[in-house]
This record gives structure tokens, sequence and C-alpha cells, in this order.
């Protein structure tokens, strides 16, 4: 059985690279990205307050691009969209930010300016008050009220510079805080990035170790005739080892489910080997629920002498028809219709 497998699976490989070397699909996450990072490097606010954070997001996108052209998968290159989108967030927030120190800056100056401006003006204010004293009283009440109204107006007017620092103050403490938070983000999702890979890669050696086969229904494991006797739905020792390796990968990765499908040849009727099918198939779940399986990762299915793999003319391809499918789900726990 061992050698009638290795065939297959250089067809699979030859099927792989091919897919390799043709055209990447296009990406709509990775489109997104660019159009973002288009519009922000067309800001001359942000490409002149925040060239570094720009630059960033260009590398970033670069490798997306590179991830996209190698065929790698749509998980890995999303990821990279999706940090280069938040690097151009931060690019524009960073611009934002010093655009608004800038304010700042600009507003103290203007309040100097017009503290300045009132201390000239009371100053002549008081000139003209002396030169009031010396006239009528009446002259000097009207000389009083004018420089007390002007003084108000003074105050009043450094009020509303004050107000106007204050809220630039405001805006810079929450384009900062707004900043620190998308970069803890982006922090976590580069994390993230990398551990998805390394379960990634363990899953695939695992899978490769249980001699598993990627079909249009997923990852499909085939286990002959060997698990069971003739007509019997108990499983044999060389099964319950093959059962134990398939138990062992599930209870590493303890999100994946699998559909365990028993098949016949089409030797006697069609209810017995229905029957058959069906028993052997809850016999493997049986097993796997022995080992420490939950019971609802694991569903069965008979399907007799139906979707047969080969002609049922000989006993060696009667043999090949005798078989049990492991399928596993994807990555929301469903699997594909037959």
């Amino acid at each position: 059985m061992q050698k009638k497998m290795y065939f297959p699976m250089t067809l699979i490989a030859v099927a792989i690279l091919s897919g390799c070397n043709s055209m990447p699909a296009k990406n709509s996450s990775l489109t997104d990205a660019h159009s973002s990072y288009d519009s922000a490097r067309s800001n001359p606010q942000v490409t002149n307050l925040a060239a570094l954070e720009l630059k960033e997001a260009g590398d970033t996108l670069n490798k997306a691009d590179i991830a996209l052209n190698k065929g790698e998968g749509s998980a890995a290159v999303n990821q990279l969209a999706y940090i280069a989108k938040q690097q151009v967030g931060i690019a524009e927030q960073t611009a934002n930010r010093k655009a608004a120190e800038l304010a700042v800056a600009n507003a103290e100056a203007k309040r100097d300016k017009i503290r300045l401006e009132a201390r000239t003006e009371e100053a002549d204010a008081a000139k003209k008050q002396v030169a009031l004293v010396q006239q009528t009283v009446g002259l000097q009440a009207d000389a009083l009220t004018n420089a007390r109204i002007k003084a108000e107006d003074d105050r009043a007017r450094l009020n509303d510079a004050k107000a106007e620092t204050n809220a630039a103050e405001q805006q810079v403490a929450l384009v900062s805080g707004i900043a620190d938070a998308q970069a803890a983000a982006l922090a976590d999702a580069s994390a993230n990035t990398e551990r998805d890979k390394a379960l990634i890669a363990q899953q695939e050696m695992q899978l490769k170790e249980l001699n598993a086969k990627k079909t249009k229904r997923g990852m499909v494991i085939t286990l002959g005739d060997v698990l069971f006797s003739t007509n019997k739905a108990q499983l044999q020792s060389g099964g319950t080892h093959s059962v134990q390796k398939l138990a062992d990968f599930l209870k590493k990765f303890p999100q994946q489910k699998v559909l365990v499908e028993g098949y016949t040849d089409s030797t006697g009727s069609d209810s017995h080997n229905q029957e058959l099918s069906e028993r052997r198939a809850n016999a493997v779940r049986a097993a796997l629920l022995d080992m420490g399986i939950s019971g609802d990762r694991v569903t069965t299915r008979g399907y007799g002498e139906a979707f047969p793999v080969a002609e049922n003319t000989t006993a060696a391809s009667r043999q090949l028809n005798r078989r049990v499918e492991i399928i596993f789900s994807d990555e929301n726990g469903n699997f594909a219709p037959r």
C-alpha cells in the first residue's frame, strides 16, 4: 500500500509547482492597502512631517507584493497588507500630531504677542490717564471708563488665546494616544503572524507524516482495508496503530475536526455494504473517542459501494475500494460536500 502512494504524491507535487508558476491572483486587501498608501503619499503634510513612517508602510507593501507574486497563502498576504495599511494610518496620525504641535507653538507665539500688545496698550493708556488727570473731572472719568473697557477687551483676547492653546494641546494628546494604540496593535499583529506561520508549518509536517493528500474536499487520509477483517467492523491491531497516529494529531491541533467515511467494494448486497461501511466508520470514531478525542470533533458517514476509486473487476481493485477516508475540516470546522 505504501509503495502505491508515491506516484500520486509525485503528481500532487508537480501540480503544486505548476500552480506556483502561474500568475498570482489579485488580492483585495493588498489593493486597498496600496490605495491608502497612494492617498497618504499625495498629502504634502504626510510626506513632509511623517516621511519615515510612510517609508515603513511602503517597505511592508513591497513585502506583500513579493509574497503575492511568490504565491504565498492569502492569509500571509492579507496580514502584510493589514500591517501596511496600519503603518499608513500611523504616518497620517504622526503628521497630524506634528501639525498640531506646530499649531500649539504658533498659538503660544500669538499669546505672547497679545500679552506684549496688551502691556503696551496699558502703558499708553496710563500715559493718557496722566494727561487726562490734568483735565476736568468729567474728562478724567471718561478716560478711566475707556481704559477699563480696553483692559477688559485685552483680557478677553488673552483668554481666547489660552483656550486655543488648550484645545491644541488636547488634540496633540489625543493623536499621540491613537498612535500609541495603533503601534501596540501592529506589534500584536506581527507577533500573531509569526505564531500562525509556525503553527501552519507544524500542522503541514504532521499531515505529511500521516500521508494526507490535498484534494478538492481538503486534506484527506485514506486507510485501506487492512484496518478490518473481511466483512468485519472491528479494528485490527495494525488499524489501531494508524488511528492512534490520527488521534495524536488531533490532540496537538484541538481546533481541527474530521469526517470519517466508510466504503466497501461491490461484493454483497447494497444494504449489507451500506451497513458495513457505516459500522466501519463508527468503529474508527469509537476508537478515536477511546483515545481521548471529543465526540463533537468526529463525524461519520457510510457510502457502501458508492464512489469507487477503482473498477470492481479484480481482487486488487476491490481491495482499493474497501477503505476508510478521513477528511479534515477547514479552519471554520466545515467540510466540503461530496
